[in-house]
């Protein structure tokens, strides 16, 4: 069984890096992407990274539903990042 408290203390912390850093970063990229630019290496060390902690996080958004359409909803802004970064590197 988890600890309502620390739950409460992870997923402010998380919340919190989406906010200040992921998301603005995630946002960055798309951009890029979608004007037809190909990702660096630290783009895809970045989304590298997001992807290992969503993996990390899945138990908690299991136990907490009222953070699971978020938890999509930001996990399909990485998915269309990365598909429309496929396409890029096809196209160049």
């Amino acid at each position: 069984m988890s600890d309502p408290n620390k739950d409460l203390g992870v997923a402010s912390a998380i919340l919190d890096r989406l906010r200040t850093q992921r998301l603005p970063r995630a946002l960055e990229i798309k951009e890029r992407v979608d004007r037809g630019d190909r990702l660096e290496d630290r783009d895809l060390a970045f989304l590298h990274e997001v992807y290992e902690s969503a993996q990390q996080i899945m138990p908690l958004v299991d136990r907490h539903p009222e953070y699971q359409e978020l938890y999509t909803e930001v996990l399909h802004l990485y998915k269309e990042i990365t598909e429309k970064a496929v396409e890029n590197e096809k196209s160049s």
